[in-house]
């Protein structure tokens, strides 16, 4: 099998495992779609039967180095099936690393998939060659883990993320101590979870991707909506990809990290599903409207970072700006704010924008319209348009 063929195969063998995000125009390059495990919702699994291709790491190292000069990629997420064992494989991924950093001097992103179960040892090894290492938590419970990938223990995959963390915050040290240590995985480590294929709710996830970022300090956790492809009586079965729920769980993840939310915020218990209408700023926004309006000439940082249509940048130039003159409503645009959002939830002086009103029907209902979902004609609204 020559090695267009080899890259055909893995190439739609990786369709379904993908990392969303990342440095520049990432390219995910996989090793091989052998593996030894049987994970029911995997493409790749030992008992589906489909082409099996695997590229030696010389190959691996020339195909990305290929694709690099022909700017088809800035960076590559390096990952693969596990043949033999999770170290073996892990000490072929480690050699490819190896060639394409020490050998073709390659100087770009590089993001190196760990397998679950793999020593401390080929970890480290791993993540002083990559700028980022993962290792996938795939399904939300141990229990979904359990019946849906055997093979794969859940202290398999936290033992890993634990030998991560330990490195990185080692690397931290030694950095201090001489400068010119090498560094260890300088863009953190991530997961993925796979949404859909087993019955966890928002709730669990969200507050799951909590728990990791706080106990493991990871950058990202990726969510990657389940594709029907397996047999098990668990998964379902022709039910479509559910991506809306995929991009309001990645709404929800950056509140949490990067706003200051906490989980409980979001969802709760008894009510344990994102909405598909509304981002989860905006019900959070609605269910609190006690805590609003908000005055953009006062209000401190994290407390306007958390008004629908003010993020971080925002919040920041919000911030600035006032220092040197008081703002009006005219001046949002202006200001990295999505003014027709923020208009609902803030005052300028003391006062609402004219033709609002702090009223939950009347706001949903003009957030509705501004999402582009079919309701009734809004009310009329103020128009900010950046002068």
């Amino acid at each position: 099998m020559d090695i267009g063929q080899k890259l055909e195969i893995l190439t739609n063998s990786a369709k379904h495992d993908t990392e969303k995000g990342g440095c520049g125009n990432v390219l995910r390059v996989l090793m091989t779609n052998y593996c030894i495990y049987d994970c029911a919702y995997c493409p790749n699994r030992r008992s589906n039967d489909v082409p099996r291709a695997m590229l030696a790491p010389r190959e691996l190292a020339q195909l990305t180095m290929e694709l690099h000069n022909r700017s088809l990629a800035d960076g590559f997420f390096l990952s693969s099936g596990i043949v033999k064992s999770p170290d073996y494989t892990m000490e072929l991924l480690c050699e490819a690393l190896r060639i394409i950093r020490n050998e073709y001097g390659f100087r770009g992103y590089m993001h190196a998939k760990t397998i679950p179960g793999a020593s401390r040892e080929m970890i480290t090894r791993a993540g002083l060659l990559a700028d980022r290492v993962s290792v996938n938590l795939e399904l939300p419970s141990e229990r979904s883990l359990s019946l849906l990938a055997p093979d794969k223990p859940r202290g398999d995959i936290f033992g890993p993320m634990r030998s991560i963390r330990e490195s990185i915050l080692e690397n931290r040290r030694d950095k201090v101590l001489y400068r010119h240590a090498p560094a260890f995985a300088k863009s953190g480590q991530s997961t993925q979870m796979i949404i859909g294929a087993s019955p966890e709710t928002d709730f669990q996830i969200v507050r799951l991707a909590e728990g990791l970022y706080n106990k493991y300090d990871l950058k990202r956790v990726f969510y990657s909506a389940y594709v029907p492809l397996g047999t098990h009586a668990m998964l379902p079965k022709n039910a479509p990809a559910p991506l809306l729920r995929e991009h309001r769980l990645y709404q929800a993840d950056w509140l949490v990290r990067s706003y200051g939310f906490l989980a409980d915020e979001i969802l709760s218990e008894s009510n344990p599903h994102l909405d598909q209408s509304l981002d989860p700023k905006c019900v959070w926004a609605l269910n609190n409207l006690h805590l609003f309006p908000v005055e953009v000439n006062t209000a401190e940082t994290h407390i306007l970072m958390r008004v629908p249509g003010i993020g971080p940048e925002g919040a920041k130039k919000i911030v600035a700006a006032r220092k040197t003159s008081r703002l009006v409503f005219e001046d949002l645009p202006k200001l990295h704010v999505v003014a027709r959002r923020a208009v609902h939830f803030i005052t300028c002086g003391g006062k609402m924008a004219p033709g609002t009103r702090l009223d939950y029907r009347y706001i949903h209902q003009n957030l509705l319209y501004d999402a582009g979902l079919p309701t009734a004609p809004p009310p009329e609204q103020l128009r900010l348009e950046a002068g």
